[in-house]
């Protein structure tokens, strides 16, 4: 096939999950109603941890930052599809997949710092709990969140820039309902070698680096809670991790079983479906977790329903 310099690529190709019209009709109504339950979800905590005041501390501020970015990466990834099944349409413009391409990264890398710092902060909270308020200043937890955020758009342009310098081939379908960066390189017609290699290094740096800050966080957590002598106080320190465990597990897992998934399945689709484990199920499972497991925000959403229900 004869390379086709970028400034003349129209659009790609997003072949989605299958080409069967029926089984499209159900992805449409499966992913609509999938992204309806995440916005919904993540609205809910936002709002509440907003409209009560008791949960005014770093660690719902993260929560909420998370369960923005959430919503921001299943736009990201599903109102284009759902758009494409609807107007029977697969088509995405050139501009559009690297913009697309641009806010997954972010969103993804993003989600990989806020949990590394709500772990940080559960060790503060149960190894210097005398000290969390300073520790863990209003300041602090800003600057924290703009430096996580500032570092994933960085990454993230500079992904998309690396992108933009690539010729492509004719053949411009990508097997995947987004156009994820993996995909869209290997249409290249150009010399990928320079991508493939920066992608490996910014995955363990920026994937790598804030799993091995989880797990020393938890490693110095569990010590601290295996010190404390009443079995109350262990329970009630677990608890307090626990949510937030559930979410690592969940997305970390999620993203080891896309790598395995595209490491040993020869099918494009395949790697596809695994796709959907780390950019649409975490970000509708994070609510329930939180909602389900903490207290606070069960009494949060609570009261926050029932002052909606007051007000109509």
């Amino acid at each position: 096939m004869e390379p086709q310099n970028q400034t003349f690529v129209l659009k790609f190709l997003l072949l989605g999950f299958t080409d069967d019209a029926e089984l499209q009709s159900l992805i449409f109504v499966l992913f609509l109603f999938i992204y309806l339950i995440t916005i919904i979800g993540n609205l809910l905590i936002i709002l509440g941890i907003s409209f009560e005041s008791q949960l005014h501390t770093p660690m719902y501020f993260f929560l909420s930052n998370l369960s923005f970015n959430d919503i921001g990466l299943s736009s990201a990834t599903v109102i284009k599809m759902l758009t494409n099944i609807q107007a029977n349409d697969q088509s995405i413009t050139y501009s559009g997949c690297l913009t697309q391409l641009f806010f997954v990264l972010a969103f993804a890398y993003f989600e990989t710092f806020l949990l590394t710092v709500m772990a940080y902060d559960r060790y503060a909270a149960i190894c210097h709990p005398l000290k969390y308020n300073i520790i863990m200043s209003p300041h602090l937890c800003v600057i924290l969140s703009l430096i996580s955020l500032f570092i994933s758009i960085m990454d993230s342009l500079m992904h998309t820039l690396m992108v933009q310098r690539l010729s492509f081939c004719r053949d411009l379908e990508i097997p995947h309902f987004f156009c994820e960066l993996d995909q869209v390189i290997k249409l290249s017609c150009s010399d990928i070698l320079l991508d493939n290699i920066v992608i490996f290094v910014t995955t363990c740096v920026f994937g790598g680096i804030p799993l091995c800050g989880i797990i020393y966080s938890y490693y110095h957590i569990v010590s601290a809670v295996l010190k404390i002598a009443s079995l109350k106080g262990k329970y009630k320190a677990f608890s307090t991790c626990g949510t937030h465990l559930s979410v690592v597990s969940l997305f970390y897992g999620a993203g080891s079983m896309v790598y395995i998934s595209s490491a040993i399945s020869a099918s494009p689709r395949k790697s596809a479906v695994a796709s959907v484990m780390y950019s649409v199920l975490p970000q509708m499972m994070n609510p329930f977790i939180y909602s389900l497991r903490n207290k606070d925000m069960k009494v949060a959403i609570r009261s926050l329903l029932s002052k909606t229900i007051l007000l109509e």
